[in-house]
């Protein structure tokens, strides 16, 4: 009950300061990652891949995996209630308030200071996953710079990109070819 508690209260946390959407939630992961150690760098590499590849919003689906991974069913469920309550309690509030203030010149510069600190945010957690994706610092000691690049990483990323704006096909169709070429890739390994 104990481990339930403080992931409603980690992931609470998590929903009521995560501003700018679901990859906005993803430096807090990295530091409730190290904090607490109920999942690793690669753990999350592996919820943005399964969040961004399901239905749904992708800090819930992240909220989620990582709960399923700390707490198995009833984890999730109470990462995604932990996450979304302080949502809802802002947006009642918000709009409770926002008809009688929205004109208000500090209102409209409190909200104009969000967008770079959601932007920051979001650009932390993309240089996050290329971290982890494209790079193996733990081979720069001996290997040298080459070493610390995941060339099947840069290699398949560039041809994706390529593919993708030539192509113009759906994101689903990436999204298999990608889950396929992650498999082969394993199996060669």
């Amino acid at each position: 009950m104990t481990l339930l508690l403080h992931l409603f209260f980690e992931f609470f946390k998590v929903g009521l300061f995560a501003v700018g959407g679901g990859l906005a939630t993803l430096p807090f992961l990295y530091a409730l990652s190290a904090k607490t150690g109920w999942f690793t760098p690669a753990d999350i590499a592996d919820m943005i891949a399964v969040s961004e590849s399901t239905p749904g919003a992708i800090g819930l689906n992240m909220a989620t995996f990582a709960g399923y991974l700390t707490g198995g069913v009833p984890g999730a469920v109470i990462a995604t209630v932990g996450l979304t309550v302080p949502s809802i309690i802002v947006i009642l509030l918000i709009a409770n308030l926002l008809d009688n203030f929205q004109e208000k010149p500090l209102v409209k510069h409190a909200f104009y200071g969000l967008r770079p600190a959601s932007i920051a945010l979001i650009a932390a957690s993309g240089i996050s996953v290329f971290a982890v994706t494209m790079l193996r610092l733990e081979n720069y000691a001996a290997e040298g710079v080459t070493g610390a690049i995941a060339w099947k990483a840069v290699i398949y990323g560039a041809i994706l990109f390529a593919a993708q704006d030539r192509l113009k096909w759906s994101p689903i169709v990436f999204i298999f070819i990608s889950a396929a070429a992650g498999v082969i890739f394993r199996m060669a390994s």
